[in-house]
């Protein structure tokens, strides 16, 4: 589920609400007018570090072979 922040417009007072949707309009609506969601981006870290390094053997090995038949111009890194 996401986490909201929901803003007291009145007294700049915040609110984390870890919700669904639905539940978070409910509890606005619980909350009053004075409260609003506050807008902003979400902090989604999908991977770190490098990608080849987590993958599979097999997949490395199928790099290797696309490598050797390439040519010599080749710039896949295995």
């Amino acid at each position: 589920m996401p986490l909201y922040t929901v803003v007291n417009e009145k007294t700049g007072e915040t609110e984390d609400c870890f919700c669904s949707y639905e539940r978070l309009q409910t509890k606005l609506k619980e909350l009053g007018s004075d409260w609003k969601q506050q807008i902003g981006a979400p902090a989604i870290v999908s991977t770190t570090g490098n990608v080849i390094n987590k993958t599979s053997s097999d997949w490395k090995d199928h790099l290797k072979n696309i490598r050797k038949g390439a040519g010599r111009g080749s710039n896949i890194k295995t």
